[in-house]
């Protein structure tokens, strides 16, 4: 029965008993660590398979098909008919079985004796018959519901109309980044509908001319969301270029360029502008009645500014990537003198403490009140201890003057600070976008953490309180109204994002004004927005225990009756291309530390889930005041993170000098090594879906649905448009016509969805990433709804940069 190999047989021989040497290494080491037996079983399989086609011997087919039904039955009773969990655990198996069932493979194990053909053509159709169950198992796992999809329908139409639509929602127009300083990103335009969404079509498409260049940092994004006033779109670009555009034809009206003052340097973490604001100084005077028309006689002293500029009484204001705002007359793109110098600037480096260019920047547009301007700034997260002040300043709209500020460190003095002193270094900072009642006279914070995210040991009482948490400030003074924390002790990096949005929620025949607060974490906090008190319960609920030597975790975190939090991770859940990676994946869960959300960074590693990516991030979610419900893009991506202990505070561990110094953590006991928790072959280790959309009941807390969305086509080595839920950053734009858009997803689409049941209903292809939020506006000029997306790429998801802004709108015919 024995005897010389053919060459092909041969081959196929010593590929099994290498597969079988790696997976059964594997596979020991697993064992030790706790893990499955199966891949030791399998690895000792495949080489006694590959030894038995060497020696020419057909009971190689007997065990080659008993390899192939054993792990068929593994898998169903790990994962049951997944598809994208069981299609890695079988499919490297069965292209080497269809191989091995080739004649010109198969006969390398046929009998040169008469009397053994009988067990090799009886091992021949084992093997056939193992594909076959094989591929039975396979089609009924692809025709199977998906069981990570929820399906179920939001309200149609509201119960009741009382407090429903108001100013805070966008009509015609876009004035603020959420759509209004409420934030909802709901627009009550509703020409187009879920019956002729699929007609959309391109009606103009504009180009920045902003291309990447060499020497920027990672962080270039295209994350912006114009404004729409009158008859004109203001948007600005990574390097704070702020650009007017006509809002019917997208010809260019005017261009402002900051000339930024100071390159990239290797602390500058991100260079992005995710819009601008808007004041219009003859809309309302402070005490709500109407401006005057100016005139040069005027003699308010708060108008004197614009007195000397009458262009600028319509105003754009810019934060900067180098730490200024600027004040630009909105007709003219022209700096307005007065505002805080004749250059129309305000220092944000002002009293700031460690000056270090590119470790402070504002990349959010500021609150617009009827007197104030109110801005925040992003700090450095993992450089180190000595970053700048966090602090949250206002000043007066029209002289740029300092009002108030609130420095988280040293919060009850918010009088302006004097001239010589300095604010708290590393306070925890507010880098996202902020909200605005002006019935209630409050601003709603999103705050941030301080640095360095993972280790907590040096924080001060007050940074426990306010970091991580949505902070209330009184308008008129800086001082704190309330504050509720979504995070306590936070030690993963889950600053608050997103942009509070701002609703009126009908509860028990009451009308409740509210607050919608995102998180990374994935809790949607609803809040009273007048106290902060929880409109939907939260549950303080035990956390993992044991932090690094220095530092402390804090024993319960709340949950929202509103959570988006994922199941928790398994070794089965572990995922990969092929068997092999998946067995990676596997170990590495296995070496490192996880107990579920919240497990505190150590030096063995530890995985972080939902990961620092966030389910939700600065994008946020869409509000729809008449369905009293939120239409959102989550997205699940593991991420891990090890703590590296240093002798010297100001030793490099996880850089080279020259190099960006980010999660080195100077002045810390650790440096942190992070990021995606990936396969060797650069493939989340946790299983799809990674992203989805999904709707819910903001008055009961209960999810409505959950769609899988978005495809694989623009993230793997093969444009396959595989539908798998990638994940995404930007959000949603929902509006009173039932259709909800976002184009924020790693692949290369704007989709259009049906809010009621979250279907997809239209998609149209973009020149690069559109990792931003949309916006939609009405235009007189052609009596048309359109809707605005931005596709420039963004760097840390690797998506294509680009610089289009593309406009769609319905034909003629189909309105």
């Amino acid at each position: 029965m024995s005897g010389s190999p053919r060459p092909i047989p041969a081959v196929f021989s010593i590929l099994l008993i290498i597969l079988g040497l790696v997976t059964g290494a594997g596979g020991i080491w697993l064992l030790t660590l706790g893990g499955s037996v199966y891949y030791l079983i399998a690895g000792a399989a495949l080489i006694a398979t590959g030894a038995l086609i060497w020696r020419r011997n057909p009971l190689a087919l007997w065990l080659y098909a008993a390899i192939l039904l054993g792990s068929i039955l593994w898998a169903l009773w790990e994962v049951g008919f997944d598809w994208w969990q069981l299609a890695p655990r079988g499919d490297l198996l069965v292209i080497l079985g269809l191989l091995f069932a080739l004649p010109w493979v198969a006969r390398g194990v046929q009998p040169l004796g008469e009397n053994r053909q009988a067990m090799f053509r009886s091992g021949w159709g084992a093997l056939g018959a193992s594909l076959v169950v094989s591929a039975a198992v396979a089609l009924i796992a692809l025709v199977t519901p998906n069981t990570h999809e929820l399906h179920g329908n939001l309200p149609e139409r509201p119960a009741m109309t009382g407090g429903a639509l108001s100013a805070a929602d966008a009509g015609g127009e876009w004035r603020a980044y959420g759509g209004s300083a409420a934030g909802r990103r709901y627009s009550t335009l509703d020409q187009i509908t879920p019956a002729n969404v699929k007609d959309l079509e391109v009606a103009w498409t504009y180009n920045t001319g902003e291309p990447r260049r060499a020497g920027d940092p990672n962080e270039t994004p295209y994350e912006v969301t114009p404004l729409k006033i009158g008859d004109t779109l203001y948007l600005c670009t990574p390097r704070s270029v702020v650009i007017a555009l006509d809002a019917e034809t997208g010809a260019e009206k005017w261009r402002f360029d900051p000339a930024l003052r100071q390159p990239p340097t290797e602390t500058t973490q991100h260079l992005t502008c995710r819009g601008v604001s808007y004041h219009d100084a003859q809309a309302t005077r402070p005490d709500g009645e109407p401006v005057p028309a100016m005139t040069p006689d005027s003699t308010s002293p708060s108008l004197t500014p614009l007195v000397a500029a009458p262009d600028c009484v319509r105003r754009v204001f810019l934060p900067t990537s180098d730490g200024r705002l600027i004040a630009i007359s909105a007709a003219t793109g022209k700096v307005c003198p007065g505002f805080g110098g004749e250059d129309g600037t305000v220092d944000l480096w002002a009293n700031m403490p460690n000056v270090t260019p590119g470790a402070y920047y504002s990349t959010s547009p500021p609150v617009v009140t009827d007197r104030l301007i109110v801005v925040g700034g992003a700090v450095n997260d993992n450089v180190s201890t000595t970053e700048p002040s966090g602090v949250i300043r206002a000043f007066d709209i029209d002289t740029g003057a300092l009002v108030w500020n609130w420095d988280s460190r040293n919060p009850d003095e918010t009088a302006p600070i004097a001239s010589d002193a300095k604010y708290m270094e590393s306070s925890p900072n507010s880098w996202s976008v902020s909200s605005y009642d002006a019935d209630l006279g409050l601003i709603y914070i999103p705050m941030g953490n301080q640095p360095p995210d993972q280790y907590g040991g040096h924080r001060d009482a007050n940074t426990e309180k306010y970091a991580a948490a949505i902070v209330a400030l009184r308008a008129d003074s800086g001082q704190v109204a309330w504050v509720f924390q979504t995070v306590h002790h936070d030690l993963w990096d889950m600053d608050v994002p997103a942009q509070p949005s701002l609703i009126d929620l009908r509860l028990d025949g009451a009308i409740v004004p509210a607050l919608v607060a995102p998180t990374k974490q994935g809790e949607i906090f609803v809040l009273d927005r007048r106290t902060g008190e929880p409109v939907l319960p939260v549950t303080e609920t035990p956390a993992p225990q044991g932090a690094v030597e220095g530092d402390r975790t804090a024993p319960t975190q709340p949950v929202s009756a509103l959570s988006f939090n994922p199941p928790k991770l398994t070794e089965a859940s572990m995922w990969g291309a092929t068997m092999l990676d998946q067995l990676a994946c596997r170990i590495a869960f296995k070496t490192m530390r996880y107990e579920g959300r919240y497990t505190p960074p150590s030096l063995q590693g530890t995985i972080v889930y939902p990961g620092n990516f966030g389910t939700f991030n600065w994008g946020g979610v869409a509000v729809d005041p008449e369905r009293q419900a939120v239409f959102a893009m989550p997205v699940y991506i593991a991420f891990t993170s090890k703590m590296l202990p240093r002798g010297n505070p100001e030793d490099r561990l996880v850089s080279k000098p020259g190099d960006p110094a980010f999660n080195e953590n100077f002045g810390a006991p650790y440096a942190v090594e992070m990021g995606p928790f990936l396969s060797p072959v650069g493939l989340p280790c946790q299983p799809p879906p990674w992203g989805y959309v999904a709707g819910a009941d903001l008055t009961t807390g209960k999810i409505a649905y959950k769609h899988i969305n978005g495809t694989v086509r623009d993230l793997s080595p093969i444009p396959l448009p595989l539908t798998m839920g990638v994940p995404g950053l930007g959000g949603p734009v929902v509006t009173k016509g039932g259709v909800a858009f976002l184009s924020g997803t790693l692949d290369y689409y704007v989709r259009g969805y049906d809010v009621t049941t979250g279907r997809k209903l239209w998609e149209s292809r973009l020149p690069a990433g559109g990792q931003a939020t949309p916006m939609t506006y009405w235009s007189d000029a052609s009596k048309r709804q359109f809707l605005l997306v931005v596709a420039g790429g963004h760097g840390s998801s690797g998506t294509k940069a680009g610089d289009s802004v593309i406009a769609y709108a319905l034909p003629q015919a189909a309105r």
